[in-house]
């Protein structure tokens, strides 16, 4: 995104902040792509057959950034980890109804080499977002480092600057969250404790 448009994208999200109208208006055409892309990725995962489509989670997720009321966007980088956030939160209710309405054994996702695991093993996705949520309870920049990686697909650099720390923090977070969700998701839910 050029530099321009990042300012652009402050700015209006300054406006957003403080209930200026059109914001919302304005701000979507220019952060649409990047939403888009961050929504693609993180469907990258998910089963053939999928009944979300990028454009409809995009949708959602950006009616559920600027509906919150009274939220103080710092920067672009925040909005767009929020973003990821919101993306998760939607294919989870999405994958929870799924679940619900077909009682089968969940939605499966491909664990790729983002977080380590040999190549072509499947996980539940709603197993992944319980094991995330237990590591946000022990770590909750850890945890936040593995949404904007695995889930946003964001490199070291990108989620240094949205999470406001140093690449080599990021590192290092990246490297003991993906082998402690590893074993909890090997383990089962409850038998990996709360140690890091």
């Amino acid at each position: 995104m050029p530099e321009s448009a990042n300012h652009e994208v402050t700015r209006l999200l300054d406006d957003l902040s403080q209930g200026v109208t059109d914001a919302a208006e304005r701000l979507a055409p220019i952060v649409y792509d990047e939403l888009h892309r961050l929504a693609q990725f993180a469907m990258q995962r998910e089963s053939d057959g999928h009944t979300l489509q990028p454009t409809e989670l995009v949708h959602e997720a950006f009616m559920r950034l600027v509906g919150q009321r009274g939220t103080q966007w710092a920067s672009r980088a925040q909005f767009y980890g929020i973003a990821s956030q919101a993306i998760r939160r939607i294919l989870i209710d999405h994958a929870r109804r799924r679940r619900a309405a077909k009682r089968d054994h969940g939605v499966r996702v491909t664990l790729d080499d983002r977080l380590g695991a040999p190549a072509g093993r499947e996980l539940d996705l709603i197993a992944l977002d319980d094991a995330l949520k237990q590591l946000e309870l022990l770590d909750a920049r850890q945890g936040r480092v593995v949404e904007l990686r695995f889930f946003a697909g964001y490199s070291v650099e990108e989620t240094a600057a949205a999470l406001d720390i140093s690449p080599a923090t990021v590192k290092r977070d990246w490297t003991f969250a993906r082998a402690w969700l590893l074993r909890a998701l090997t383990e089962g839910p409850g038998e990996h404790g709360s140690d890091m």
